[in-house]
């Protein structure tokens, strides 16, 4: 019979044939388990990510702010009390307050202020005065380093240490190569000599000005749209005086400091734009403590260097300039005591010699046709092995940098 009660346990029972296997389902569900994993994955991450956690966060925190203060815009705390978006201690905006605002539409707006650093952040550096004048400005003088005075407008060091020696200095590589400054004096005094030192000459070349010159101050900002950096050159008293006159407004032993401060003054409210200064003759007073005392000591409030052309084997200049802070230097070559370009050549050779043995050298020129032409056509030569020609205010002593 074919009932399970003639067949006890199954016995003798027709086995149904076993249901044949689709490969092509079993691929189809394999996929779709995989789907759904990856799905279920993706949600899970989102919601206990930290970037996930720190959104949940803040929407919250932007929520109950809003309930608490009766519907109006909310204000999150800043990223140290946790409101911070994804801000986090150490990032770029960790030195801000950072406001989220919840505006009537539901949108959010972030703001950033600034707030009082607690020395754990960022360095900032202070790099100091800028050394040079943008190109575009040198001829026109900066009113923070002057001041008006019965003589005229004086140079003055700037409310925040700028100095003139600083602000005009003709900028140079920084390299620690062989460095020469070249300096060519008397411009002023001939108007073709002047129009021609400043067309030929590069503007590597320092100018010095003399005071009793004439259209000084058109000159000066010829001089300084060339890229030239200036010198002022001071009449100062001679050995040989009265004979050898320096010129009106002259420095003299004779006046007493009231009045060689007053000629001082008349003398440096000429022109602007210049770095310092340097002696018009003045053996004998570069040689008296007590005369070149007080000028020296004027000389460095305002900011000034002062440049001795080396004439002068008793002059104090360097010791007054080291006890009244300074800047200065000394020439160590007149280039054009003998008036001729062969001459003047083999000067600048020489001072080429003095400035690979010493690291540096300083030449002093008169603006003759023959000087400017000589230095001109020397100059890129010079360069062409490896001279650097820089700006007086680079090879001086300056008080401030040693």
């Amino acid at each position: 019979m074919g009932t399970d009660l003639n067949a006890p346990l199954g016995q003798n029972r027709r086995v149904k044939p076993a249901a044949k296997r689709n490969p092509g389902r079993l691929l189809g569900f394999s996929l779709l388990g995989l789907c759904i994993a990856s799905v279920v994955g993706l949600s899970l991450w989102g919601s206990l990510a930290p970037d996930g956690l720190k959104r949940g966060q803040t929407e919250t925190a932007m929520t109950e702010s809003a309930k608490g203060d009766g519907e109006k815009p909310s204000k999150a705390a800043n990223s140290q009390s946790g409101a911070g978006g994804t801000m986090k201690p150490g990032t770029a905006y960790s030195g801000a307050d950072v406001e989220h605002t919840l505006t009537d539409d539901g949108s959010t707006v972030t703001t950033f202020s600034p707030r009082s650093r607690d020395g754990k952040g960022p360095a900032l550096i202070n790099v100091g005065p800028i050394r040079g004048q943008d190109p575009r400005m040198a001829a026109m003088p900066n009113d923070d380093l002057l001041e008006d005075s019965p003589a005229g407008r004086l140079p003055i060091i700037g409310p925040d240490g700028l100095r003139p020696m600083d602000q005009y200095a003709r900028p140079w590589s920084g390299a620690r190569g062989t460095r020469i400054a070249l300096i060519v004096g008397g411009l002023g005094l001939s108007q073709t000599g002047t129009q021609k030192a400043i067309r030929d000459l590069p503007g590597e070349v320092t100018l010095g000005f003399a005071t009793a010159g004439n259209s000084l101050q058109r000159w000066m900002q010829e001089a300084r749209r060339s890229g030239h950096e200036l010198l002022l050159q001071l009449p100062m008293e001679p050995f040989d005086y009265p004979a050898n006159d320096p010129g009106p407004n002259a420095l003299r032993i004779g006046l007493g400091e009231k009045k060689n401060l007053a000629e001082l003054h008349r003398n440096l409210a000429e022109i602007t734009n210049y770095t310092g200064v340097m002696n018009y003759l003045g053996g004998r007073f570069l040689s008296d403590a007590d005369a070149l005392e007080p000028v020296m000591r004027d000389l460095g409030k305002r900011g000034l260097l002062f440049l001795d052309d080396g004439t002068s084997a008793q002059s104090l200049s360097g010791k007054l300039a080291d006890a009244f802070d300074v800047p200065h230097g000394f020439a160590d070559l007149t280039l054009d005591t003998e008036l001729s370009r062969g001459a003047i050549l083999r000067k600048l050779d020489e001072l080429e010699r003095i400035a690979r043995r010493n690291g540096t050298a300083i030449g002093v020129a008169s603006a003759f046709d023959e000087s400017v032409s000589a230095i001109a056509s020397w100059i890129g030569e010079a360069q062409g092995r490896g001279i650097e020609i820089v700006g007086v205010s680079a090879l001086v002593k300056d008080p401030q940098q040693n």
